[in-house]
This record gives C-alpha cells, sequence and structure tokens, in this order.
C-alpha cells in the first residue's frame, strides 16, 4: 500500500459529532403569507438604494430606447418588411442586455473612484460556532485536504478556532476515490492540534446533488451551529475573513447570507489565465455595480459565502419541480433559489465585493468551462419555473431573469445573424417590387441607411467594451495595482490579449450555448460529472472532434458571405474568425505551455500572480505533501484488504445501515457476494466486480468481512490493471456460471 500507515478513526473521536437535527419544512413556490416573516430586529439597517437603482435601470432602459430607436431608422428606409422587424426586436433584445450592463459598470466605475475597498475587522472574541463545509464530489483528495488543512492553520493562527468546527460533505461515487478521501481524512486529523475539530461524512446516495448534501448536514447537524460558511472544492478563504465573515453575521442579526466576491488563483493554461486576468481587472466594478443596486436583496452565488444556519432551516428546503428533467426534477442552479426564499423569509442578502482573502479556481479549457456551462444552462431556465414564485421581491426576480437572460442571448445573437443575412440575400438576389399596389409618386427601395448602421455599430461595441474599459482604468490609475500587473504598458497589452481572446471565444460560445438551449428545450437532461481542475491539456482528437462542426460553419458562412457583398463578410468577420479558428482556439485555450510564457513575459499578470496570497501558497504546498504520500492513488479494495486499521475505521463510519426486508434482494450486492464466494483470492475478485458491485462492498459489513478473508494471491499486485479491465469482463467466467 502507498502512503503512510493509516491511524485509527478514533484518533480524535467519531468521523461526525454527535447529530443535533435541525427541521427543514419543505417550501412551496405556490403559496407564501407574510404573517410567517421573520420580523427584522434593525429594521434601520434594510435600506432601499432607490437611487441606485433608477440609475442602472433607469439608464439601461434610456439608452435601449436610444438603441432601438436607432436601429429603426437603419431599417426604416424606404419602408420595414416583416424580416427588418424581426431584426429590430431580436436586436432589441440583445442591446437591451448590454445596455443594462453597461449601466450598473458605470455606476460601480463611479463607486470605486472614490470609495476604498471594504474589509471586515477581525474580532478579539466570538458568542457563536459555526460551521465550515466543503462539498467534495470525486475530487482528488490531496487538494481538497490540502487547502482545508490550510484554512485551519490560518483560522487557527487568529486565536478562535474554538468557534469554528470543519467538515468534508463527500458526494463522491467512485469507491477508489471514496477511499483515498478516508486515508487522506484520517492522516490529515491525526496531525492537527488537539484543539482542532475536523469532520467527514460520505453519503451513499447523493440525493439532489450539491443541494441535497447540504440540506442533509443542515437536518442532521445545524443545530449545532448559528453560522455555517459554505465553500466549493476549489475554494480557499483566509483566517481572517472566515473570522471576520462569522463576526458580521453576529453583528447582524438581520442578515441571512453575507457573499463574498472571490478571486482567481493558481490558474496557467492560457484560458485559464485569460479569466484570471478577467476576474481581478474587471470584476470588481461589475460586482461593485450589482452591490449598488441590490442593497440587502442580494444574490448568493453557492459558495465563499457565509449563512444564518437556522434562517437557512427554515425557509430553504426547495421542492423538486414537477414534470421530468430538464425543466422538472430537483434544481440545479440551487443557489439562486435558496437566496429567493431566505430573502422572501424576511433576511437579508448582500454582497461585499472588497473583501480580500476569498479564492477559486477556474475551469483550465474552453471545452472544460463548456462542460460546466451546460449544466449551470439548464439550472438557469429551469429558473422560468420558479420566477413568479408567490412572495419574492422584484430584486430576487431580476436575478432569475439576468441568469435566464444570460443563455438565451446566445439563441438571439444566433437568430440576429441568420435574419441578417437573410436580408441580404434578399435584396442581392430577390428582385425587389419597386411600385407596390398602394399608391405612390415614389419607388419602395430596399436598402439600410449605411452610414449611421456603422455609427450604430461602433456605439454598441463601445458599450460592450466598457466594463472593460472601466476597469483597465481603475487598475492604471491605482499605483500599486498597475505595479503588480507588470507596469501600465504591459497592463494595457494583457488587456488587448485579453479583448482578442475574448472576440475569438465569443461565437464559439454563441453555439455552445445556443446548441445547450436547444438541447434544453428538446427535453436532453445533462449529467453531473466531476469538473476538472487541473491544468492538463485535452487530447488533440478530443478537441477536433468537439469543434469540427463549429470550423466547417465558419468557413461555410464566410464563403457564403463574400460571395453575396463584402459588405456582409466585413460585417460578420469577427464571428467568422472565431468560428474559423475554433480547433485552434480551444487547444491553445488548455495548453500550460502558453499560458506560462506569457506569464514570464507578464502578460496577462494579476497581482495574486505577483505576490501570491499565502494561504494559496500553503494550500499548494500541503496538497502537494499529500500527493506524495501517495493519498491520491488508491485501489479501494486492495488497501482495504491490506489495511486492517483502515478497514475498521471505514466500517466505523459507514452509516448503520437499514434492515432489510424478507425477499427483498438487491441485484449488485448479490451478484457482488457470488463473485467473492468465487474468488480464489482478491486480485480474481477485483477482475470480477463491476463498480457498482465495487460500491456494493464497500458499503456493505458482511461483505468486507468477506474480502478480508480472501487471500492476497499472486494477483493482488495486478489489481490495478485489471481494474482497468473491469468494465469489459465484470462477470464469472463461464464455467462458473450457471
Amino acid at each position: 500500500m502507498t502512503g503512510d500507515p493509516t491511524p485509527g478513526a478514533m484518533a480524535h473521536g467519531p468521523a461526525m459529532p454527535e447529530e443535533s437535527p435541525l427541521a427543514m419544512p419543505l417550501q412551496s413556490f405556490e403559496t407564501w403569507s407574510r404573517k410567517d416573516r421573520y420580523q427584522r430586529r434593525n429594521p434601520d439597517r434594510h435600506y432601499t438604494p432607490w437611487l441606485a437603482r433608477l440609475l442602472v435601470f433607469g439608464g439601461g432602459l434610456a439608452l435601449t430606447g436610444v438603441g432601438i430607436w436607432q436601429m429603426y431608422a437603419v431599417v426604416a428606409v424606404g419602408g420595414i418588411t416583416v424580416l427588418e422587424w424581426a431584426l429590430l426586436i431580436l436586436f432589441a433584445l440583445n442591446f437591451s442586455w448590454i445596455a443594462l450592463a453597461f449601466a450598473s459598470a458605470l455606476v460601480g466605475f463611479a463607486s470605486l473612484l472614490r470609495r476604498q475597498k471594504s474589509w471586515l475587522s477581525v474580532p478579539d472574541k466570538l458568542a457563536r460556532r459555526t460551521a465550515v463545509i466543503m462539498p467534495i464530489y470525486n475530487e482528488a483528495p490531496s487538494r481538497v485536504f490540502g487547502s482545508v488543512a490550510a484554512m485551519i492553520e490560518e483560522v487557527r493562527a487568529t486565536g478562535l478556532i474554538k468557534h469554528f468546527d470543519f467538515f468534508f460533505l463527500s458526494d463522491t461515487t467512485d469507491a477508489d476515490v471514496w477511499i483515498a478521501e478516508e486515508r487522506a481524512f484520517l492522516a490529515v486529523r491525526s496531525e492537527l492540534p488537539e484543539d482542532v475539530r475536523l469532520y467527514y461524512r460520505h453519503r451513499l446516495k447523493n440525493t439532489a446533488r450539491k443541494a441535497g448534501n447540504i440540506a442533509d448536514f443542515v437536518s442532521r447537524w445545524g443545530g449545532a451551529y448559528y453560522h455555517m460558511i459554505v465553500l466549493d472544492a476549489d475554494s480557499l478563504m483566509t483566517g481572517e475573513l472566515i473570522v471576520g465573515l462569522a463576526a458580521a453575521m453576529e453583528g447582524d442579526i438581520d442578515a441571512g447570507i453575507i457573499q463574498t466576491l472571490p478571486l482567481i488563483v493558481n490558474r496557467n493554461t492560457l484560458f485559464a489565465r485569460v479569466q484570471q486576468f478577467a476576474a481581478r481587472i474587471y470584476g470588481p466594478v461589475i460586482a461593485e455595480g450589482l452591490r449598488l443596486w441590490m442593497g440587502r436583496d442580494g444574490n448568493y452565488w453557492g459558495h465563499n459565502a457565509i449563512i444564518r444556519t437556522r434562517a437557512f432551516a427554515a425557509s430553504c428546503a426547495m421542492p423538486d419541480l414537477k414534470g421530468k428533467p430538464p425543466f422538472g426534477g430537483h434544481i440545479l442552479s440551487h443557489d439562486f433559489v435558496e437566496a429567493a426564499l431566505i430573502r422572501r423569509a424576511g433576511y437579508a442578502v448582500y454582497m461585499v465585493p472588497g473583501l480580500v482573502g476569498s479564492y477559486e479556481e477556474s475551469p483550465p479549457s474552453l471545452i472544460d468551462l463548456a462542460a460546466r456551462d451546460r449544466r449551470w444552462c439548464q439550472g438557469n431556465l429551469q429558473h422560468a419555473r420558479v420566477i413568479g414564485a408567490k412572495g419574492f421581491h422584484w430584486a430576487t426576480r431580476q436575478h432569475f431573469a439576468t441568469g435566464i437572460a444570460s443563455y438565451l442571448a446566445s439563441p438571439f445573437w444566433l437568430f440576429q445573424l441568420i435574419v441578417g443575412i437573410t436580408i441580404v440575400l434578399q435584396s442581392k438576389f430577390i428582385r425587389p417590387e419597386y411600385f407596390t399596389s398602394e399608391f405612390s409618386l415614389f419607388p419602395a427601395w430596399p436598402r439600410f441607411d449605411a452610414e449611421r448602421s456603422l455609427a450604430l455599430f461602433g456605439a454598441t461595441m463601445l458599450i460592450l467594451l466598457a466594463p472593460k474599459i472601466f476597469g483597465l482604468l481603475l487598475s492604471l490609475l491605482n499605483g500599486p495595482e498597475r505595479r503588480a500587473c507588470g507596469g501600465g504598458i504591459k497592463l494595457f497589452l494583457s488587456f488587448l490579449v485579453e479583448v482578442i481572446m475574448s472576440a475569438l471565444l465569443a461565437p464559439i460560445m454563441m453555439l455552445i450555448q445556443s446548441g445547450a438551449v436547444f438541447q434544453i428545450l428538446a427535453g436532453r437532461d445533462t449529467g453531473w460529472k466531476p469538473q476538472r481542475r487541473d491544468d492538463g491539456s485535452i487530447p488533440f482528437k478530443d478537441i477536433v472532434r468537439r469543434h469540427r462542426s463549429h470550423a466547417l460553419l465558419g468557413l461555410v458562412t464566410g464563403i457564403s458571405a463574400f460571395l453575396i457583398a463584402t459588405s456582409l463578410f466585413a460585417w460578420m468577420s469577427p464571428t467568422i474568425l472565431g468560428l474559423l479558428l475554433a480547433i485552434q482556439v480551444s487547444w491553445a485555450s488548455g495548453q500550460l505551455s502558453i499560458g506560462l510564457w506569457l506569464k514570464r513575459r507578464s502578460i496577462l499578470l494579476t497581482p495574486e500572480e505577483t505576490t501570491p496570497p499565502p494561504i494559496a501558497v500553503k494550500a499548494n504546498a500541503l496538497s502537494e505533501k499529500l500527493a506524495a504520500r501517495g493519498f491520491d492513488d488508491c485501489d479501494a479494495m486492495r488497501v482495504l484488504h491490506a489495511d486492517e486499521e483502515l478497514r475498521r475505521s471505514h466500517i466505523e463510519m459507514l452509516p448503520q445501515a437499514a434492515l432489510r426486508k424478507r425477499g427483498q434482494f438487491l441485484p449488485e450486492r448479490t451478484l457482488a457476494e457470488a463473485k467473492l464466494a468465487e474468488a480464489a483470492d482478491l486480485g480474481e475478485a477485483a477482475s470480477w466486480l463491476l463498480p457498482r458491485e465495487r460500491s456494493v462492498v464497500l458499503t456493505d459489513r458482511a461483505l468486507l468481512s468477506v474480502l478480508a478473508r480472501l487471500p492476497s494471491g499472486t494477483e493482488g499486485a495486478a489489481a490495478p490493471m485489471a481494474r482497468a479491465d473491469r468494465g469489459r469482463s465484470g462477470s464469472l467466467p463461464q464455467a462458473a456460471n450457471p
């Protein structure tokens, strides 16, 4: 067995504390009574930011009106056709989206020009207990345990560790990763000081995914904690911020959720560094605008936030939506809905974007982003079933509308391009009816106002880029930040690289998101795959297979546009270029070498790369140490067979099994029992068992005893190789079958 000997689970007490149940009544979207609403203790704190909302929504509406009027003037020359009406409507939908974003960013920019960043002070003492929870799902144990160990060290350095308990809430389905998690947990906990409380729980059935994972914790152990800080598997938070958030919750009794703005760190591929730079330079402007108009009617992004546990339990148990997925079933983007429900219950939800010490990571390539984005797309479109729920604040409905519009924008843009091309085709190849049946002294010429069209296009691009320009200006005006980004020239070059990459990626993402929307409308559900978090590249053949249709579409569109009219080709050139280069851009996005080459030349450099946050340095070092000890490499059956102490600890951590009723037989268990009984040794058993049967063995105390009694055999050392062939065999030899 690789790694260090595994200490017993009882070295620091049970794997989980004694249960402290907290009722989570199921909420309703159809009924709601105001009388059940929480009565605020400090109503003076709950202000409504009318001025910011007027500037953002009034300004966005006014700008949209001007844009629509200008577009109408473009297409109405000589009369307006049905297709031109369709083009005008699609333009209005797309333009309103970017106009609202511009107005919000403008307000945020103006605020950041005159305001220092927000921060929370570290208190000398706390009165309440907080649970710091990290839901995990088939993650590399060294990464997640190293991150939490680093956070524990920092919280302990504040002298307030006694107020915090740390939890790994595992929904892992891979048997080998599950046992690797337990090994890492036992090893890490055995080395922690006695005043640190670290716990681990594995769910055998991951009902309702992450939302169900958190709900299970709250309903069983939540009664012991006034607050919980929710992390993602890639989250990092400094000890000062964790303690400061707990103090902020204690000081604001009416707060239900306080959300931080995580910065992206630890990323090195080209795509990830582009996202890291954009989040660092442009993110604060966007977040500040959101903070100003949202006030205490804010949103929740599912992690790096602190939540009042009892308020969450009393108001955030979500019902499944009626019908089948993708629009029915459990809600994928649960965080928006949880914010809506806790806000409906009377608690404040707000964001403090300027806090220092909240970090996360990002997908390493375009394909990885697309896989995650597909799940988010389905979750956001599900919100169309929730947006009209009883009792929701209008700001909450705006959050839902924004999420829905962010994905519908892609098919709207695609339809706008199609309609525009159709109009050009019509004007070139279909003979116009110059004199209609209505009396007129002049013919109805089918034409656009070219000069006004060009001006409108330029204004639209400027409005689209304005939030990025605002972020760049703020960084250039901030001396320490400018120098940490490599200086003014390098910062501007980084801005250009990010804009070019975004322009190339935009049409590819348009097609990917449009495809996702069409799949969801057609009734296709998404799966739940673990997110790839490393910096490894994707095989080139997989990239070609994923993007060949995009490149082919770009080629056909480019040739067609050039043959129709050179002006059409010029108008569509950014979109055509992005699609033509889809394979190359996607390949380059995941390349570690390109990202590091730019980093060495201070391009896309962020202050967190120039001076890495100590928490990130510490977490990386601890993760590497755990990986070097072999905690990521685990054949579950082999290590449980070889390590009696680990096996005993594993059995102690299993939940109490429900009694089987007479006459009920689980097929996987029956087959697993038969294969274990027939196997001559461990290697043979490992080669026969299918993945689901292996999982059954690991959850069954009786079958684990049978496993332990098997001889190691000469095949035991070959178990990892046999494991690779289980999907092809997984059955008894022919002679042993009935």
